[in-house]
């Protein structure tokens, strides 16, 4: 295992302290007090927007792992060194 560097140290103190915010600010967001009240047609909207927002990201997920298993994605990156058969025997 290779010891960390100072950069990359810093980057994942960056990075928690940056999580850790995050999570209280939504902490403190969804725990604001609040007189508003979400009728039938909002509760509506955001189970739709939800589920049609996991429909979408599991979907692009689904292509992009098709994609590269089906060798598509082997144009787009022209530095890649293929894995080709070590008993493969080329023919003229």
């Amino acid at each position: 295992m290779q010891s960390l560097s100072l950069g990359r140290i810093a980057l994942i103190v960056a990075l928690a302290a940056l999580l850790i915010l995050t999570g209280g600010w939504a902490m403190a967001v969804w725990n604001a007090p609040s007189d508003v009240v979400m009728d039938k047609h909002g509760w509506i909207a955001l189970g739709l927007g939800t589920f049609f927002s996991l429909l979408v990201g599991c979907g692009l997920m689904a292509l992009m792992f098709f994609s590269s298993r089906s060798g598509h994605d082997d144009a787009a990156d022209p530095f890649r060194k293929r894995h080709e058969p070590k008993d493969r025997v080329d023919c003229l």
